[in-house]
């Protein structure tokens, strides 16, 4: 994969994936609010989402009233609002000089779509290209927990469930077990622990990300 990010020297584009309830969003936001203390250019989107057509996608995949959504149409549907997200706003400000900060890419829908509705991940892969324009992340953060930890933070929270949330735990534990083959593969990957505090975890990201 080509990847944008060789034309731009000292941009980083910055993703965070896990589960819900992972910390990863928490993280993502305290990312974002250091580096504009420290007076950077920077910008946060999320998955699905960020610009006003993915949102609309959102509110379609996040729907309990769309519970009959197939595996293929969830991922199209997730592909499309990346696109959308990539072309409107990531790309043109990692070119105007920005970290780029995304709470969720594309390996979210391998894990989710791919490992958890277990889509062809030779499909998978073709369509992650066509919807990223074969942009890759500079770096990527996983925030690992279990289901078990997920449970216990809903149940402390008292969240309910989205459309998405409310599958099975066998489809989240091949979820949670995808997304740690991803990383493993993929040296851009940084595992975190998702139990440790968060002020641990923040500085253990902000001190990975400037040592890289």
């Amino acid at each position: 994969m080509y990847n944008l990010l060789s034309k731009y020297l000292l941009i980083m584009f910055i993703t965070f994936e896990g589960i819900d309830l992972s910390g990863k969003s928490t993280q993502a936001k305290l990312l974002y609010e250091y580096l504009k203390e420290k007076k950077k250019k920077v910008i946060i989107v999320r998955e699905p989402g960020g610009t006003g057509i993915s949102e609309k996608i959102r509110n379609i995949l996040l729907d309990k009233k769309n519970f009959n959504m197939k595996y293929i149409t969830e991922f199209l549907l997730f592909s499309a609002s990346r696109y959308q997200l990539t072309e409107e706003i990531i790309k043109p400000h990692l070119k105007r000089g920005y970290y780029v900060i995304c709470d969720r890419y594309y390996d979210s829908s391998t894990a989710y779509q791919g490992y958890g509705g277990e889509i062809d991940i030779s499909i998978i892969n073709k369509v992650n290209k066509i919807a990223t324009g074969n942009l890759i992340p500079d770096l990527s953060f996983l925030i690992d927990i279990s289901y078990k930890e997920n449970l216990k933070r809903r149940e402390r929270m008292k969240k309910s469930h989205d459309r998405i949330e409310q599958k099975e735990i066998s489809y989240y534990t091949k979820v949670i077990n995808g997304y740690r083959a991803i990383a493993k593969k993929d040296k851009r990957f940084k595992v975190l622990d998702g139990t440790k505090p968060i002020s641990d975890l923040q500085k253990e990201i902000i001190k990975l990300i400037f040592k890289k």
